[in-house]
């Protein structure tokens, strides 16, 4: 499998402009098979749980979801491939700390308001890169990815404002006042590609009312600069979709070495979870 890819000058000019780059790449046609196949499999075994955030798949969690089937969302989320751009732009110190399939039904999947991922997670100081990988196409039909451009630049968290409505994912929201809604832009992924985003940028999604699944799986990774803080408020909370404390949830050093601290240790247990490295078979 190739190993070599890279992001081009430009693209990183415009995840450091922007907050947000879509890369020229696409997924293996095999390795976007299984991820969908993996998908489908997800989704079947936890029909009870609310499918726009099924969260940490890598990490075994039941009989139905057990460390073989966790192994397979580990060996996505470790591609070499999808490290190699990480590198690029949060540079050569790498932790896997989580990952999440959403999954908009066709006609029912709900609306994520706008927000910024460092408002929810014990992270200091705040740093990750979320990669946004489309399982099936995400268009503006079926509510795809929409952001604000350069929204990550101040480096801060805006303020959040409750938000109690039922038909969305998320039960907080971006100040309307802290930024500008017309200067939306749509993430659209054909199925296979991707985008990369950082975590300071302001990112929602309208309702799926089309007659087409949005799934998508979304992976998390910080510099090893930063510290995942289990002692944070943050780090006691629960999590929607599948239950993991942020706390105790297992981390993984990918790449080059901690510089921060972090605890490698807490949560892992598992014979695949204690491999730092992975390799690009899948």
């Amino acid at each position: 499998m190739t190993t070599n890819w890279n992001l081009t000058p430009d693209e990183v000019t415009t995840y450091q402009r922007d907050g947000l780059v879509a890369p020229r790449l696409c997924l293996p046609k095999d390795v976007h098979a299984q991820m969908r196949s993996a998908v489908d499999k997800l989704l079947r075994d936890n029909e009870k749980i609310a499918p726009e955030s099924l969260v940490c798949p890598h990490i075994p969690y039941g009989e139905k979801h057990d460390e073989a089937a966790a192994a397979q969302w580990f060996a996505f989320a470790t591609q070499p491939r999808i490290l190699n751009l990480v590198e690029q732009l949060i540079g050569p110190d790498i932790v896997l700390w989580g990952s999440q399939v959403f999954c908009k039904p066709p006609k029912i999947g709900r609306e994520i308001p706008w927000h910024q991922d460092g408002q929810y997670w014990p992270i200091r100081p705040i740093a990750t890169c979320s990669v946004w990988i489309a399982i099936d196409d995400a268009l503006p039909e079926n509510g795809c990815m929409r952001y604000i451009p350069g929204s990550h630049r101040s480096r801060s968290v805006y303020e959040h404002r409750a938000d109690t409505r039922r038909d969305r994912v998320l039960n907080e929201e971006v100040s309307p006042e802290a930024f500008d809604a017309a200067r939306a832009r749509d993430d659209c992924l054909n199925a296979g590609e991707f985008s990369l985003h950082d975590v300071y940028l302001i990112h929602g999604s309208n309702a799926n009312t089309s007659e087409k699944r949005r799934a998508a799986y979304v992976v998390r990774y910080m510099p090893a600069t930063s510290l995942y803080d289990r002692a944070s408020p943050r780090g006691v909370q629960s999590q929607s979709g599948i239950a993991f404390s942020l706390a105790a949830r297992p981390i993984w050093l990918l790449r080059g070495q901690d510089r921060a601290g972090n605890d490698f240790e807490t949560g892992h247990g598992s014979t695949y979870r204690l491999q730092a490295r992975a390799s690009d078979d899948v």
